[in-house]
């Protein structure tokens, strides 16, 4: 006997085609109808889509300092830990460097990559910064600058070990990390910043805020639960996902505590994210100093 393989009539074809090209179109729409909903860009976080690490380095290897070029200090080489390099290019940004702004002659403020005590306590190279003093506005953050992708969700962690001294007085304030949209500067923009600050009795608390200009926050979260870690290092971890409405977030954890976890705004008048200043040593509370260490970055939060 000869088996002949299964076939189908001419009428029996047409009715599957037709029944399978109604439900690629179904899939279609829906994909599209996804597509607008994220402003026309491919949503992270989609439910089957892991984050994706862009970039981790602790400072391994052959990292180091160029010399400062009018204000600017470039990180450059490749961690011989995790092989990423430097200088950091996530979300189509150009040109990431340490800024030095009002630094009078790179006196007031200074970076170094440093061997030190890490974390878990064997040796590790950090990169350390000091405020001396502040002229006005003296501050050096790692800026990640010129972002053409600025409407994209992000999580960012590092280990930090920040000085005792700088928060022993009454009223004082410092910010480690700090993002800015396209036309901040001009009232027209957001602001996402994380504070240490002290109170009236020199007690250091942690403060979360998104702003439309620095004494103007569109919203803000004080935690005096959780305790500030002084002359050790902490981990500390920020989550946002870009949005006008209501499901924007953004996220701070230290220790895998939550400082403040916002559900709402995170941008004003859709304008996209202009830099990230992953790192930042800035504040009235001088002298300060603290090191950074084991960085990574990913496209969504890795849970």
């Amino acid at each position: 006997m000869v088996y002949k393989p299964f076939e189908l009539s001419s009428g029996e074809q047409r009715a599957g085609f037709l029944k399978m090209s109604k439900c690629v179109f179904a899939v279609s729409v829906l994909l599209a109808a996804t597509m607008l909903s994220c402003n026309g860009r491919v949503p992270f976080g989609l439910p089957d889509q892991e984050p994706v690490l862009l970039f981790s380095s602790g400072f391994e290897g052959d990292v180091y300092l160029a010399d400062p070029d009018d204000g600017y200090q470039y990180i450059l080489g490749t961690d011989s830990v995790t092989g990423f390099g430097w200088p950091v290019s996530i979300l189509g940004a150009t040109g990431s460097s340490l800024h030095y702004i009002d630094h009078d002659n790179y006196k007031a403020v200074e970076s170094e990559i440093q061997t030190v005590t890490g974390h878990n306590g064997t040796p590790t190279r950090a990169l350390y910064n000091i405020e001396h003093y502040d002229l006005d506005v003296t501050q050096c953050p790692y800026e990640i600058l010129d972002i053409t992708n600025g409407a994209n969700d992000l999580y960012i962690k590092f280990w930090i070990k920040i000085d005792s001294i700088s928060l022993c007085q009454p009223d004082m304030w410092r910010t480690f990390f700090e993002w800015k949209t396209v036309d901040y500067a001009a009232g027209d923009g957001f602001r996402l910043i994380s504070f240490v600050y002290s109170d009236q009795k020199g007690d250091p608390y942690w403060h979360w805020q998104g702003d439309a200009e620095p004494d103007k926050p569109v919203w803000e979260i004080d935690n005096r639960e959780v305790p500030v870690p002084v002359n050790e290092w902490f981990l500390t971890e920020f989550y946002w996902h870009w949005s006008e409405g209501s499901d924007g977030r953004a996220l701070w954890r230290v220790n895998g505590q939550i400082i403040g976890d916002h559900y709402g705004p995170t941008t004003r008048n859709s304008k996209p994210i202009d830099f990230v200043m992953l790192t930042q040593i800035y504040g009235n509370s001088n002298p300060k100093y603290q090191w950074i260490d084991d960085i990574e970055i990913w496209t969504g939060l890795p849970e």
